[in-house]
């Protein structure tokens, strides 16, 4: 029985070798589908915003005398955040700064948009347009929702590859770090869009 004790030793140091790795290896793959789910989440928040931004364009090119430019803005800002792709499962601080970049680009046109509409009585008064503006309120709601929720899915998955021991085997598995969602710099002293124009 003793030639065998060292042999049953190595065995259970193995066997526990694997089920650590196996363990760690399905968390961070359940963490980071769980993190990549949420991202998905974003980009349909902002593919609903841009719909919407689609129909108040068309909603607004039918006052014969609005101001051209400030659509022009509108709608090659949309075509820009509608080309913006990402792959979800690498994202990386650019990739996330140049999606917020493009997406801002969006919202300062749909802004001026906006304020321009003040100076159109009969687009404040049309039904479509305060409804899509409605909508477009809710959405930039659920927007910063999904936006706090990728966060919220990030840090546990980030959490679980960086703590020791974990981060022996994140790099050998090729599980890195995932960025987080960051607004841009001096977005917290942007001025609030009013969507009340009655």
């Amino acid at each position: 029985m003793k030639k065998f004790l060292p042999w049953i030793i190595i065995g259970i140091i193995v066997l526990g070798l694997y089920s650590w790795g196996k363990n760690f290896n399905n968390t961070a793959v359940n963490l980071k589908e769980e993190a990549t789910k949420t991202w998905a989440n974003v980009e349909s928040s902002y593919q609903r915003r841009n719909d919407l931004i689609g129909n108040l364009v068309k909603t607004v090119q039918g006052a014969a005398d609005f101001e051209r430019g400030t659509l022009k803005d509108v709608i090659e800002a949309r075509a820009k955040a509608t080309s913006m792709n990402i792959d979800p499962s690498n994202l990386t601080p650019e990739q996330i700064a140049k999606f917020s970049e493009v997406q801002s680009g969006l919202s300062g046109a749909l802004k001026s948009l906006l304020v321009t509409v003040e100076r159109y009585p009969e687009l404040k008064a049309n039904q479509n347009f305060l409804e899509l503006q409605a909508q477009l309120e809710g959405t930039e709601n659920r927007i910063n929702v999904a936006r706090d929720r990728f966060n919220e899915a990030v840090e546990p998955y980030n959490k679980h590859i960086k703590t020791f021991p974990n981060s022996l085997l994140a790099g050998v598995l090729n599980f890195d770090d995932m960025s987080y969602f960051k607004s841009e710099a001096g977005a917290e002293n942007a001025p609030d869009v009013n969507f009340d124009f009655k």
